[in-house]
């Protein structure tokens, strides 16, 4: 992430968005199986990568664990310590991650991939910090939602709603905005992200498209027409 992604900008907007509970994506699609990959398994040290304000780092604490958070915009950063002034929060991206090789047992990528430029470079940073036999946790947009930006649902010549999607095996950054927040996103193939983790010898333990709980009537209907989340779980060989 860089200076120019929008994040800085948008950050006040986001912290109102996210509040105190978390919003429809989160409260109503993921962190009930985040969670349930996390709870019973003896993880010791996560490190969460895009922490933002904090909330999943405290959320896995509440489990025992002990977390680091790090992420680039410093807003963020500020109000996690705030919230949780024992907590350890760091001012820094993934590409440039100074957290020690082999010191956690679990990294968590919660909706973070798609805001780094250089993942790659990030994708090595964070096995290198996995212990043998450590777990990559992550919930990222599927990369069909993330090639229908910034149109996404559009009204067709008979003014049914239709998901739009184009220019699929293109990598490439889209700026995206909603609630007064505009920040940069980055579109991946599906191949990309595979391709990644296996290079790095990964193993995939568990894959999963979510389905919304809860009654929120037409929202979770939409949902189900074009899922925007995927979870996966991936291990360091021993």
């Amino acid at each position: 992430m860089n200076p120019t992604d929008g994040w800085r900008e948008s950050a006040p907007a986001w912290l109102t968005e996210i509040g105190s509970e978390g919003d429809y994506a989160r409260q109503y699609i993921l962190d009930a199986p985040m969670l349930q990959r996390i709870e019973g398994r003896n993880f010791q040290t996560a490190l969460d990568l895009g922490c933002g304000e904090g909330r999943f780092c405290r959320m896995m604490q509440q489990r025992g664990l002990k977390t680091i958070g790090i992420d680039p915009t410093a807003a963020f950063i500020e109000r996690a310590r705030e919230l949780d002034p024992q907590g350890d929060y760091r001012i820094e991206g993934a590409e440039g991650l100074s957290v020690p090789a082999q010191s956690c047992d679990l990294v968590v990528s919660y909706l973070s991939l798609i805001d780094i430029p250089d993942l790659p470079l990030a994708v090595e940073k964070l096995v290198r910090t996995l212990r043998p036999g450590g777990v990559f946790l992550l919930a990222n947009l599927t990369s069909f939602n993330t090639a229908a930006a910034p149109d996404g649902w559009i009204l067709d010549q008979h003014g049914q709603r239709r998901f739009a999607m184009d220019r699929y095996l293109e990598e490439r950054s889209v700026w995206v905005e909603w609630s007064g927040i505009r920040v940069q996103n980055w579109h991946r193939p599906l191949s990309t992200y595979m391709q990644l983790f296996l290079g790095h010898g990964l193993q995939l333990q568990h894959f999963a498209e979510p389905t919304p709980t809860g009654d929120n009537g037409h929202r979770n209907d939409r949902y189900c027409r074009a899922p925007w989340f995927h979870i996966m779980e991936w291990k360091k060989p021993a």
